[in-house]
């Protein structure tokens, strides 16, 4: 196949390109490199662009007939959203309008969204499937419902088949050790206690001890970053065979405390480091679980890396050979 994969210089998107490559498909990337890097995109074909320039998408799709795009050029802190909505509701929400509109004028039909358990807020229960009210609570959230709205309407009006992955927490590294996280700032777990086990970070903080969990502390589904591209791989190939739009939860179904996590982080790295007990942030759900069964049974997907540990070993290699110098 040929794919264009926006955001493909970033976290998820550069180890989306590898897997892509690797099994053969033809892949090109377009990032604006605002968040992602240049040297993450080892793999296929690069132009350096924005979905907001529809003169640079109408060059991309003129020169290569894609089978699909896979879009992961979204920006994901929570907490930047609350404080400068516009900047989420016109790059996650305006720019994809942008970019479905040069895939309606250039006839390509298959779209696969990076979607985000966020579009749930607050949940009624758990785990969480596909069928629990969508009510998300912050602009990051509403952003990306938003555009899963918008989708259905695409597809009503010009046929754009689409499948969107809600992910709940992606985490670890390219085995291979090619790969791996880099976000600035951090706002990930996993990355910020290795971080503080590695003398990056001074100490890791826990954001409230008072949730109604075993241990008080935020429990999480944390899903490995290869898993996670996996499913977007299937889901890609069964859209193009003519499978008909989805959406998915995507998660291991596991649920880990931001303490477990702590701890899975010492035993793996035999390190100790400073552990903060500070107030809960706003908007902080007390857990967060995925029912992925209708991924699993209609994908045929399988986790392959659902162990905590092994998640977080991957994680620490990376963070041992590209920041411990």
């Amino acid at each position: 196949m040929k794919i264009l994969v926006v955001g493909g210089a970033g976290y998820i998107g550069s180890h989306m390109v590898k897997m892509l490559s690797n099994s053969g498909h033809h892949v090109v990337t377009l990032d604006n490199l605002s968040t992602g890097y240049r040297d993450a995109v080892k793999y296929g074909e690069f132009v350096e662009g924005d979905i907001a320039d529809s003169s640079i998408l109408d060059q991309v799709f003129s020169s290569t007939m894609f089978d699909g795009v896979m879009h992961f050029a979204s920006y994901i802190e929570v907490g930047e959203s609350v404080i400068d909505p516009g900047k989420y509701f016109r790059n996650n929400f305006s720019n994809t309008l942008n970019l479905l509109d040069a895939m309606v004028r250039h006839d390509v039909k298959n779209f696969i969204f990076s979607s985000t358990a966020a579009i749930f807020g607050e949940p009624d229960y758990v785990p969480i499937d596909e069928k629990h009210p969508k009510k998300p609570i912050n602009p990051y959230g509403k952003s990306k419902l938003m555009v899963e709205q918008a989708l259905d309407d695409y597809e009503k009006a010009h046929g754009l088949q689409s499948v969107c992955l809600r992910y709940f927490n992606a985490a670890g590294a390219d085995p291979d050790g090619e790969l791996g996280e880099r976000h600035n700032p951090e706002t990930h777990l996993v990355p910020l206690i290795l971080q503080a086990a590695s003398g990056r970070r001074d100490a890791i903080s826990i954001f409230g001890r008072d949730y109604s969990t075993a241990d008080g502390s935020c429990v999480r589904d944390y899903i490995h970053i290869v898993d996670l591209c996996s499913a977007h791989l299937i889901a890609l190939t069964k859209l193009v065979k003519g499978s008909g739009s989805k959406r998915y939860n995507l998660g291991n179904g596991n649920g880990f405390s931001v303490i477990e996590v702590i701890e899975v982080v010492k035993k793996v790295t035999s390190r100790s480091f400073n552990v903060i007990e500070a107030e809960r942030r706003p908007g902080d759900p007390a857990t967060l679980v995925a029912d992925s069964t209708l991924a699993r049974s209609e994908l045929n997907w399988v986790p392959e890396y659902d162990d905590l540990s092994v998640i977080t070993q991957h994680a620490w290699e990376w963070e041992m050979s590209h920041f411990n110098h």
